[in-house]
């Protein structure tokens, strides 16, 4: 059997959208996006967590989480430390690179 070549998600996105230029630059600013969504969603999973839960424990309702969870509403900055920290028992922190 054919073993399959595992590949990081930053390799596949390097050569997907390229390492610089416009094409890697919408993507960036779509991902980053997403990835928020997306981080919160698997947060809640390894919680054993509904989205009705995490909801009730940081003070929201379930659409707005599925919203942010799915990338159709981004979140405020106050609302996602509720999200980790009250919601998930977390913590948040945000790095600045140049």
């Amino acid at each position: 059997m054919k073993q399959k070549s595992k590949q990081t998600l930053s390799e596949f996105i390097d050569q997907t959208y390229g390492t610089k230029g416009n094409k890697r630059t919408t993507f960036d600013k779509g991902f980053a996006e997403f990835k928020i969504g997306f981080l919160i969603q698997q947060a809640r999973i390894k919680k054993g967590l509904t989205q009705e839960a995490l909801a009730e424990k940081c003070g929201t309702n379930k659409g707005y989480i599925s919203k942010i969870e799915n990338d159709i509403k981004e979140v405020r900055l106050s609302t996602l430390q509720k999200i980790i920290e009250n919601g998930l028992g977390g913590k948040l922190e945000l790095k600045i690179l140049l």
